[in-house]
């Protein structure tokens, strides 16, 4: 009888080969679904405007500049831009002096909070352990 733990290495032992399995490693693919969606989705400028924008349901350029402390205008407008070209985010500008910008999550964005809310759970719960080990090799 398999423990609870058995059996999810099992489960995660299967889905690494549905992703893996099928690849021949002397001529690897040139386009990698994984490393090309997660490039974009996970560096840590869009991670963290995309959960300031599941935070706030709407928010203009300067308040997520405000928000996501330490990014430049050029950054914050060329993440904007790619995060809403693949589809995780909507743009709504309206006609008015000045005209208004207003950014939401679409519904593919806040998918993707659901499941990157479990990693930066795992990433606050897991912090100390890494802050140890950092300390231990010199790192700190």
């Amino acid at each position: 009888m398999e423990t609870v733990t058995e059996n999810q290495q099992v489960g995660t032992a299967k889905k690494l080969e549905k992703m893996f399995g099928h690849i021949d490693f002397r001529n690897p693919p040139e386009l990698c679904p994984v490393r090309d969606v997660m490039s974009v989705a996970s560096d840590q400028w869009s991670t963290l405007i995309i959960l300031w924008l599941a935070y706030f349901p709407v928010l203009r350029f300067n308040k997520l500049k405000k928000y996501v402390y330490g990014i430049s205008n050029k950054v914050l407008s060329q993440r904007l831009k790619v995060l809403e070209a693949d589809g995780y985010i909507s743009r709504n500008a309206y006609a008015e002096v000045p005209i208004r910008v207003e950014y939401s999550l679409t519904e593919f964005g806040q998918s993707y909070v659901e499941k990157l809310l479990e990693l930066t759970e795992w990433m606050q719960e897991n912090s100390p352990k890494v802050l140890a080990n950092r300390e231990k090799y010199g790192l700190l």
